[in-house]
């Protein structure tokens, strides 16, 4: 596999991360760097353990971690998503939205879990080509510690104009990248 298949890989799979920052992003009433840095960190890091863990087992354990992936990412982000749809609706009005500038270590592992579920099923089949392990889960977790600094600064900019609607947008995609994935590996959606 070539440099250029493991970068396709790579962003491919920080798509989820990236989303879940942009959500992150968008209930800041000011830009935390700090808070970004943290959440791309987890998302990075678990984006690159993932895979590590799924080429470590290789396919001998995949009739065990396949059947449940999709399930465990559905109802993890279903659950943040639709937090953040009630929190939109059951606010105070001077409020407008929760401010999410601070670091919830909590919060960042369960997110960052659930939208590196699909890197392990990805490591699992690096372990069947015999990919170079170190450098694809290095390039995997640049690129999502990347794409996830830059979706909360998206999301921020965003959210800062639009609080409630941005919620409520943000906590749609979160269920919906959580379907996505769900109906993806139950063969109902072919992307």
């Amino acid at each position: 596999m070539g440099i250029v298949e493991l970068v396709l890989i790579a962003v491919g799979l920080s798509m989820d991360a990236f989303a879940v920052s942009v959500c992150r992003g968008l209930g800041m009433r000011k830009l935390n760097l700090r808070t970004a840095a943290v959440l791309a960190l987890f998302f990075g890091g678990f984006q690159a353990l993932m895979p590590l863990i799924g080429w470590a087992l290789g396919t001998q354990f995949m009739w065990l971690i396949e059947p449940v992936d999709h399930w465990v990412a559905f109802v993890l982000l279903a659950f943040i998503g639709g937090k953040m749809l009630w929190e939109a609706f059951h606010e105070e009005d001077d409020c407008g939205c929760e401010d999410t500038s601070g670091i919830d270590l909590r919060e960042f592992l369960v997110l960052a879990v659930a939208t590196s579920i699909d890197a392990l099923a990805a490591g699992i089949s690096f372990a069947a080509l015999n990919v170079d392990i170190v450098a694809s889960v290095a390039l995997i977790g640049v690129i999502t510690f990347g794409l996830s600094f830059i979706g909360v600064a998206v999301g921020h900019f965003f959210g800062a104009r639009y609080e409630k609607p941005a919620s409520i947008v943000g906590g749609v995609v979160l269920i919906l990248i959580g379907l996505k994935v769900l109906l993806e590996h139950l063969g109902l959606l072919a992307l």
